[in-house]
């Protein structure tokens, strides 16, 4: 771990034990995170997102979770530790700012009451201080009136308010590392570009870490530093966020690309999904986990996609057995004309 990463994830494994048998969640990632950088992690629903990062945060129930690997926070193996060391850091040194604002607030305090009470007990602050704070951030989010809104219920907030006030919550106490998924979910535009805007001024001033999970690959473009790229459990592609979508290397980040639409595309013109469906993260499949859906076994040549693991190399890169010189040939050729 070199001095600059803030974040080692190492051979990530992630199980759960259910009554249909075991789902293999996260199955062998890792990846770092420096300090005053932002990481997005991209992919389909079911690909390990969201689990990977809870799994940082330590909020898995350890009696169905089985967890192996290593989770390194400043040096901080996270992997095993107990839950007075985790309720230390989350809230003050690690945060997240949950997709579902809706069941991630509790219906029975004030808002402004729940975004304080981290900030009390990390910092020792006063009720009066905590309730100032707790103005500061909503006024900060971009809550109308926020000194009159902090005595609300959550019911009493909009959708996109109270996924304001979630982030207002995870900013709270200045976290080093946050966790961001979907953080603009039921934001309008002008809304979003202004918490994007919030997380960067965050970052400027404090040099935290930030990893962004999100579908949309247009918030991706112009808010991370690096991206991630997940199917079925595992990292598929990684690398800096530009040379990712200007050159991306592997079929699934090819599909992704394709799925979206697109300005200066005619209206008439259908859309490019990924054929087929995530695979069950009960029996994944064997070799490449994206083959069943990919339209490459044939180049590749033999069965090493339907048996063989494709391996995913440091820096730079993508798991898949077409060679370097395949992948810029197809996406020349086959790829980069429908992007347009």
């Amino acid at each position: 771990m070199t001095p600059d990463v803030f974040l080692s994830v190492r051979d990530l494994h992630v199980r759960f034990r259910t009554e249909d048998g075991i789902v293999k969640a996260v199955d062998g990632l890792s990846f770092d995170l420096e300090r005053g950088r932002t990481l997005g992690i991209v992919g389909e629903s079911g690909s390990g997102k969201s689990v990977t990062n809870l799994t940082v945060l330590g909020l898995h129930d350890p009696r169905s979770t089985e967890v192996r690997g290593e989770i390194l926070l400043d040096g901080q193996e996270l992997t095993g530790a107990a839950e007075s060391t985790l309720e230390k850091l989350r809230g003050h040194k690690m945060a997240m700012i949950f997709q579902d604002s809706l069941t991630a607030l509790s219906p029975y305090y004030t808002v402004g009451r729940q975004i304080a009470e981290p900030f009390r007990k990390h910092t020792g602050a006063s009720r009066r201080d905590a309730r100032l704070r707790a103005i500061e951030m909503l006024e900060k989010v971009g809550i109308p009136n926020p000194a009159l809104r902090v005595d609300d219920y959550p019911h009493q907030f909009s959708g996109g308010m109270r996924q304001r006030a979630m982030i207002a919550m995870a900013l709270v106490c200045d976290p080093e590392l946050l966790i961001a998924d979907e953080p603009t979910t039921a934001l309008d535009v002008t809304v979003q570009a202004q918490i994007l805007d919030l997380l960067k001024e965050l970052q400027q001033q404090t040099g935290s870490a930030i990893i962004l999970i999100t579908h949309d690959l247009g918030v991706v473009a112009n808010t991370v530093d690096d991206l991630l790229v997940m199917y079925a459990g595992r990292a598929v592609e990684r690398g800096p966020v530009r040379e990712v979508l200007r050159s991306p290397q592997h079929p699934y980040t090819w599909g992704l690309l394709g799925s979206m639409p697109r300005l200066n595309s005619d209206v008439a013109e259908p859309l490019n999904p990924i054929p087929g469906a995530p695979p069950s993260l009960l029996a994944p499949p064997p070799g490449c986990p994206f083959h069943p859906r990919c339209g490459y076994p044939e180049t590749v040549g033999g069965d090493r996609c339907r048996t063989e693991r494709p391996g995913l190399p440091e820096g730079r890169g993508a798991a898949c057995h077409l060679t370097p010189e395949q992948q810029r040939t197809i996406f020349a050729e086959q790829i980069k004309p429908r992007l347009g």
